[in-house]
């Protein structure tokens, strides 16, 4: 039998009298739960509570006179954050922290492909167990509400089912080094703007149909060992210690065996963190990324005023014993595991994995002939161009940098200015053709213009000159734009890109334009850009990816995780007055109820200016006539759905084929299509392959709100087989004979 021997000490834990005259055994070869009860057993309440906070700013608490170790944590989720120090936001500038740059989740998302997410958790995870790291903060999956919010370029996108099929391999593939994942920001963390306070209000059907089943996903299919709770307030009370969310939904109805780890500062109140579920809380007294404490970490809620509460008997110790089996059980998966690999630090295989990603979740938004009868611009032919111009402050900045806790060192980053040169050699010349940078006030700001109207001024001159201009344009992470605690300023281009871009077309119309963000942005020159490309943040190999696309060498297969809106007030979110969107800075309602991104567009019939699932390809591919096996389907069955894809160009290629379920007629208000299924298949020329998906009544369900239920009414459906959600290819009917109910959750 395996045995720690630990030697308990008087010194360094007076309060552990009773096991100080003989020697502490923890038997690591049985059962984790025999593991976990066995060490609550012989630890003192004061042991257990200080398992419940921080000790550090990415460290809590472990027993020492057991043997039991802390947890170390570490932001994501696109790449291991470089060390932090003890006790302040300072990096502590080591030399061995340097990290591989995954695209961000917006990229992954894009490329509708769980082998994809499959080989992005696995390298991050071994690059997080090598740095000794037990927990991950990722991935996020909140739903992509408005294109405004600072953060969307760390989640998944605008549809539950999407954001919930690719956590979850990424999930496994992290939790099997023995690191485990956070699943944040748990949830409705939709805006950035007053984060720590908005309190949002919404309908149940809202929160079980749109908000939660990525979490679910997250946790009963991807097996999460940790959830970190958000910044805002539902229904009154913060999500840190929401007694709804927490206890009633996660803990209680999705039997989520983990643990509950507050954002940092985002724990509120003693006596709602000790009842309603939370088990670790992290950073309070700080607004999570620059602010210091004057408080010690024992002044946190849930360590001495927690151990007071407990001691006077004005909370149970059963809510004690919870959360220290938690932590113990988490600590035992992680740090005492004694199985899991050793991990590696960036290699090539990481830098293959950033870039294969990159490449299959690059979107090919536009690809217009300049004329009738020329081919369109991509992909770049090498022998018609030798004045190749790159523009663009984005081609050169390292977008790994800002953003807030996303912020990663990376041992390489190619960008793509980078890319371009190593693909195409002395033909590329560069100019920067517009500044990033705040806006100042009075001469400072004139200065600042005048600047910005210079670098236009020779940009367009150059593009005058050249026989291809290529922009990389869109965001970046500062401040009020793709930005952790803060939101979008506006929904155009800054830094006057529209103009720029305006200018150069008015010299040269052979021009690329490569948009780097995690957001939508608005686009009153999309008419006259030829070709556009969605780059994303892709990380340390995203210039060779931009390029691989870029060239041809890698035929664009992304698609879009979420809805271009042509205008700001064409979303959801925005459709309605300032209460649904920001709120009014205390309180928000999401008036859009369940029409979420495509939902609303497909709804409404506010045609987007770029669809949910949209994407181009070099190719073409030509959609048969879906067939279906039954044209009935009872409570307890399923029916199958099959159609043929056939490439009919001339490259090879890969596309997605998704499937939508309509409600033909409800009782209640239902999107006009809801993604079910999807899959992505990679075809030669002139191949066909015929798809096929499984219909289960839970694909056909709405949550019933006043029986707090989910039901499928019985009555005609149909599924659609598109290309996008506004490309529908074909639709076969059938008929639900039977009510279907499930189970409460």
């Amino acid at each position: 039998m395996k045995k720690r021997l630990i030697i308990s000490l008087l010194s360094l834990c007076p309060a552990a009298f009773i096991s100080a005259q003989t020697p502490v055994y923890l038997d690591d070869s049985q059962p984790i739960e025999s593991r976990v009860q066995d060490a609550l057993s012989r630890m003192t309440l004061e042991e257990k509570v200080k398992l419940c906070y921080a000790q550090s700013k990415f460290s809590s608490h472990g027993v020492p006179r057991l043997g039991i170790p802390e947890i170390w944590m570490s932001d994501g989720p696109h790449g291991v954050r470089a060390e932090i120090n003890w006790n302040d936001w300072g990096y502590a500038k080591w030399t061995n922290d340097s990290i591989t740059a995954f695209p961000a989740l917006t990229c992954l998302a894009a490329t509708w492909n769980p082998e994809m997410s499959a080989k992005y958790g696995k390298a991050i995870g071994e690059e997080a167990r090598y740095r000794e790291k037990d927990v991950l903060l990722g991935p996020g999956v909140n739903i992509y509400r408005t294109p405004l919010n600072g953060r969307n370029f760390e989640y998944m996108g605008e549809d539950p089912y999407l954001a919930g099929a690719l956590s979850v391999p990424y999930i496994q593939e992290v939790q099997k080094n023995g690191v485990a994942v956070s699943v944040k920001h748990y949830a409705l963390n939709n805006q950035e703007k007053w984060r720590g306070h908005i309190d949002v209000q919404l309908s149940d059907r809202a929160l079980h149909e749109i908000y939660l089943p990525a979490f679910k996903a997250a946790v009963q299919q991807g097996g999460a060992w940790t959830v970190m709770g958000a910044y805002n307030k539902i229904r009154g009370q913060h999500a840190c210690h929401n007694e709804l969310i927490l206890q009633k939904i996660l803990k209680n109805d999705w039997k989520f065996d983990g643990v509950v780890v507050t954002d940092w500062g985002g724990a509120h109140d003693t006596r709602e963190a000790a009842l309603n579920g939370l088990d670790i809380e992290m950073g309070t007294y700080t607004n999570g990324l620059t602010t210091e404490s004057a408080f010690t970490y024992d002044a946190y809620y849930l360590a001495n005023p927690y151990l007071k509460m407990l001691k006077d008997g004005e909370v149970p110790l059963s809510t004690i014993d919870d959360k220290a089996s938690r932590i113990l059980r988490l600590i035992f998966r992680t740090a005492m595991n004694r199985e899991k690999p050793y991990g590696a630090l960036t290699n090539d295989a990481h830098y293959a994995a950033a870039r294969e990603i990159g490449n299959e979740g690059i979107v090919l938004l536009k690809n217009d002939p300049i004329r009738k009868k020329a081919a369109p611009l991509l992909p770049i032919d090498a022998t018609k161009y030798n004045r190749i111009l790159v523009v663009g402050d984005n081609a050169v900045r390292l977008l790994n940098q800002g953003g807030g806790s996303s912020e990663l060192k990376v041992k390489d980053m190619v960008s793509p200015l980078d890319g371009m040169r190593e693909a195409y050699g002395d033909k590329v010349s560069y100019t920067k053709g517009y500044a990033a940078g705040r806006p100042f006030y009075g001469r400072a700001e004139a200065i600042r213009k005048a600047v910005i109207d210079s670098l236009r001024t020779e940009a367009v001159k150059m593009a005058k000159e050249a026989d291809l201009v290529i922009l990389f344009g869109g965001l970046n992470k500062n401040h009020g734009q793709d930005c952790e605690a803060s939101d979008r300023l506006e929904y155009g281009l800054p830094f006057g890109q529209d103009e720029l871009i305006e200018g150069i077309l008015g010299v040269n119309k052979n021009m690329v334009l490569v948009l780097l963000s995690g957001n939508a942005v608005e686009m009153p020159w999309v008419g006259q850009v030829p070709a556009i490309l969605q780059g994303w943040y892709l990380g340390s190999m995203g210039g060779r990816s931009l390029a691989d696309v870029l060239s041809g060498e890698v035929n664009p297969s992304g698609k879009l995780p979420f809805s271009f809106p042509a205008k700001l007030t064409d979303c959801g979110a925005h459709a309605f007055d300032a209460l649904s969107y920001p709120g009014d800075s205390i309180k928000q309602v999401y008036k859009e109820d369940v029409l979420v991104g495509y939902r609303w567009h497909d709804t409404k019939k506010i045609p987007a200016l770029f669809p949910f699932g949209y994407g181009l390809s070099y190719t073409t591919f030509a959609y048969g006539k879906p067939s279906i096996s039954a044209q009935t389907m009872r409570a307890d069955g399923t029916v199958s759905v099959s159609v043929a894809v056939r490439n009919t160009g001339n490259r090879a290629g890969k596309e997605v084929v998704q499937l939508y379920v309509s409600d033909v007629k409800c009782s209640v208000l239902r999107p006009a299509k809801e993604l079910k299924h999807f899959q992505k298949i990679s075809l030669a020329p002139g191949e066909e392959q015929t798809v096929s998906f499984t219909l289960t009544p839970e694909d056909l369900k709405f949550y019933d709100d006043k029986a707090a239920t989910w039901v499928a009414e019985p009555g005609d459906f149909e599924v659609l087989i598109g290309a996008s959600s506004a490309d529908i290819k074909g639709k076969v009917g059938f008929e639900l004979i039977d009510k279907v109910i499930s189970a409460k959750e």
